[in-house]
C-alpha cells in the first residue's frame, strides 16, 4: 500500500514500510520481517483432541518435558518437536501407548529454515496416522548442517525407509542406523544436497537422446 503525498502542484509517492528510491510503491522493500519466537502454544489448545493426544503422552512418557522442547498447536495441526536423543523412545510410545496408537508413518520430508534462531537449520517432519482412532500429528526434528545426524525411524515405522533416503539425498540429513541410506533421486556421484536453500541455483549440461541441453543460465533469454 502507498499513499500519496501533496507536493505542491504534484505529487509524490511514499511507501507504507518507508521504502524509496526503488519504484517499488507496494512497501515491501523496506518491510523487514521480525525473527520468529519459538515457543510452546499454551494448554489447553482449546481442540479436544489435541488435548486428548497431550495429555495421554504425558501419562506415557515419563519425563515428556525433557524430551520435548516445544509443542506447538496451530490452524488444527499439533506438532512435537522432539529433541533427536529422546526420537526413537518418544516414537515408540507414539506407536505402542495403547490410548495413542500412532501405527502409521504417512510421510517424512525435510525442511532448511536458513535463518532459524536455534541454530539447527535443517527439519525433518514426520506425519503420524492413527488408524485406531483416526488421530494425526506431525513430530519435528531439528539439527545443524554441521552435525546433521539423527535417529532412523525405520526400526519403529518401516514406512520410513525411501522417505528417509530422498530427504537425506536433497538435505543431508543422515539417519543413523538405516539399513541403506544411499541416494534415491539423484546420481550416487553428486556432490551437495539440492534442496538446501544456500546450494547453487545454477545447472549442468544434460544429454538427451544425443541432444544436449545447456544448463539454464546458457539458454536463450526470450525476455
Amino acid at each position: 500500500m502507498s499513499e500519496l503525498v501533496p507536493n505542491g502542484a504534484a505529487g509524490r509517492r511514499r511507501d507504507a514500510f518507508g521504502a524509496s528510491g526503488s519504484g517499488d510503491t507496494s512497501g515491501f522493500g523496506g518491510l523487514v520481517a521480525p525473527p520468529p519466537v519459538l515457543t510452546s502454544s499454551e494448554r489447553p489448545f482449546g481442540d479436544e483432541q489435541a488435548d486428548t493426544v497431550y495429555d495421554a503422552l504425558e501419562r506415557a512418557f515419563p519425563g515428556l518435558e525433557e524430551a520435548i522442547e516445544r509443542v506447538v498447536f496451530d490452524r488444527g495441526e499439533l506438532t512435537l518437536h522432539v529433541r533427536r536423543e529422546h526420537l526413537l523412545a518418544v516414537a515408540r510410545t507414539l506407536r505402542d501407548d495403547p490410548a495413542l496408537r500412532f501405527e502409521l508413518l504417512s510421510s517424512l520430508s525435510g525442511a532448511d529454515y536458513l535463518d532459524d534462531p536455534s541454530g539447527r537449520r535443517l527439519h525433518s517432519v514426520v506425519h503420524l496416522a492413527s488408524l485406531t482412532y483416526r488421530r494425526r500429528i506431525r513430530v519435528e526434528v531439528s539439527v545443524s548442517a554441521e552435525d546433521p545426524v539423527m535417529p532412523s525411524l525405520t526400526p519403529v515405522w518401516p514406512t520410513a525407509d525411501w522417505h528417509e533416503r530422498e530427504t537425506y539425498d536433497f538435505f543431508g540429513i543422515i539417519y543413523e542406523g538405516h539399513h541403506a541410506l544411499t541416494r534415491i533421486m539423484m546420481p550416487d556421484d553428486w556432490e551437495g544436497y539440492p534442496q538446501r536453500k544456500d546450494y547453487p541455483l545454477g545447472g549442468i549440461p544434460v544429454d538427451y537422446k544425443g541432444a544436449q541441453v545447456p544448463p539454464p543460465e546458457k539458454r536463450r533469454s526470450y525476455s
